[in-house]
């Protein structure tokens, strides 16, 4: 029997899209057409999936997919399956609707625990909303739970950080995934940047998130991501694992069959076309050179086979910004704020 596989299964629509973001979205429309498309695509595949993530957009607006899909498709004993929220669309009823569903994690698109800089971001929810529903969510019985986290947006100081990292791991969650802002040029900040806080300020508020997310159990598995003993995402593993997963909807990407391919930023095509319109990215990853690059994303790092023969290369890393235990090579948080620039170097080494 061939090893389960991961599912993305992207949703590209929001209530309202935020100055920020560049992800492939826009207002729902076509609801029930999209998740015959979405099934349609799926029937395409014999698998067995152990890890489903439903994301977006926001699949929230369209929380019938979960079940949709996973009546539809065949799952490994203890699947995780993950449904991305926005706070302000979800109640009860929507809850008890995905736990029904069989989803059993949810990622809540949180961002900040400040009315202030939530505003800056554009974002529909308030402070009180994502508290207020994250508790809702542990109480219809779900007790894994992540929340996005934003480094380095408007007016966000130390403090403030400080203040919303208590409140957020105040709250009944597993895991925190914590994102330095990114000016993308085609989105509204990109057209007309916010201002926001300097390059080495940002760098001291990532390192200040790490420290604090840890100095409250959540410890750092990766550059981004941050989870209590146990909850680390299982489906975002398989990418760094360079293990196979499948995507579904317009801009989702796939790594399967041995190739790494992409779908079209195309809705209505997705909608009318039988088959989703797929270009190929890597007939022929170099999984030994991805196996690096997407290792060191990681705080467990290589393996002494991978990095030995780059250790040419290594010693002109500073030593601040690496670590090597147990025969195995890791960044530092420090290393983390240059992770480009180091596993570029590395892999010129290639």
């Amino acid at each position: 029997m061939s090893k389960p596989v991961g599912l993305y299964i992207h949703v590209p629509f929001c209530v309202k899209k935020c100055p920020y973001c560049d992800f492939y979205s826009q207002s729902l429309s076509h609801d029930k057409e999209y998740i015959e498309a979405v099934l349609r695509n799926l029937r395409r595949y014999d698998e067995t999936y152990d890890t489903v993530y439903f994301g977006g957009g926001t699949p929230s607006v369209l929380p019938q997919i979960a079940d949709e899909v996973l009546k539809n498709i065949r799952l490994a004993d203890n699947s995780e399956i993950t449904f991305e929220c926005n706070p302000e669309t979800v109640n009860n009823y929507v809850l008890d609707g995905l736990a029904a569903a069989g989803v059993n994690r949810l990622s809540f698109g949180v961002q900040s625990l400040n009315d202030t800089e939530l505003s800056a971001l554009g974002r529909i929810h308030s402070a009180d909303k994502a508290k207020h529903i994250i508790q809702e969510a542990a109480m219809c019985g779900f007790d894994n739970i992540s929340a996005d986290l934003m480094l380095g947006i408007p007016h966000q100081t130390k403090r403030s950080l400080i203040e919303t990292i208590d409140s957020l791991c105040a709250l009944p969650i597993t895991h925190v995934s914590a994102y330095i802002l990114k000016i993308e040029p085609n989105t509204v900040f990109g057209k007309a940047p916010p201002p926001v806080p300097h390059e080495d300020e940002q760098a001291e508020l990532y390192l200040l998130a790490v420290h604090e997310l840890e100095k409250r159990g959540f410890m750092q598995y990766e550059i981004s991501n941050f989870a209590k003993h146990g909850y680390e995402s299982r489906h975002n593993l398989k990418y760094w694992h360079c293990e196979e997963y499948i995507g579904i909807g317009p801009a989702a990407h796939s790594f399967y069959g041995g190739q790494r391919f992409a779908v079209a930023r195309d809705l209505d095509d997705f909608l009318c076309s039988p088959k989703q319109s797929e270009q190929t990215t890597d007939k022929c990853p170099d999984i030994r050179e991805e196996s690096v690059m997407l290792g060191l994303r990681l705080t467990e790092g290589i393996p002494e086979e991978l990095w030995k023969p780059l250790e040419a290369a290594l010693k002109r890393v500073p030593k601040q910004y690496y670590r090597i235990e147990n025969g195995r090579l890791s960044l530092t948080a420090e290393g983390f704020l240059l992770s480009n620039e180091i596993i570029s170097l590395l892999l010129n080494e290639m």
